[in-house]
């Protein structure tokens, strides 16, 4: 291998790295204080395969298990309202979509 291409490998895994950072200091993990909050006061309505709600959760990191959560998939009966996942109950009103913490926090009081 010549030094050019031992170059090009070294600044294609420099960009990859910091890729790697960028993407996840745009989700940073919610502390488990704000999770229990949002989830005392909220219903995420969320459905299996759906790749929002997979966005949604990384969100919450491993705080995502405090959020109250009803999967469409399983509970379809649970889900006759819901047009699209995710989706937010708060306080008699949904938001469909991914929401950001600041967000959610500002609509649940937390």
């Amino acid at each position: 291998m010549d030094k050019r291409n031992a170059f090009t490998i070294v600044i294609i895994l420099v960009v990859i790295i910091f890729a790697y950072f960028i993407i996840n200091k745009q989700h940073p993990e919610t502390d488990e204080e704000v999770a229990k909050c949002i989830g005392k006061n909220s219903v995420l309505y969320i459905q299996l395969g759906c790749s929002a709600c997979k966005v949604q959760e990384d969100m919450f990191g491993e705080n995502y298990q405090y959020l109250n959560k009803i999967d469409c998939f399983f509970e379809q009966d649970k889900c006759t309202d819901i047009t699209a996942t995710p989706t937010w109950l708060i306080k008699g009103k949904k938001y469909e979509g991914v929401q950001s913490i600041e967000k959610l926090k500002e609509l649940t009081g937390c």
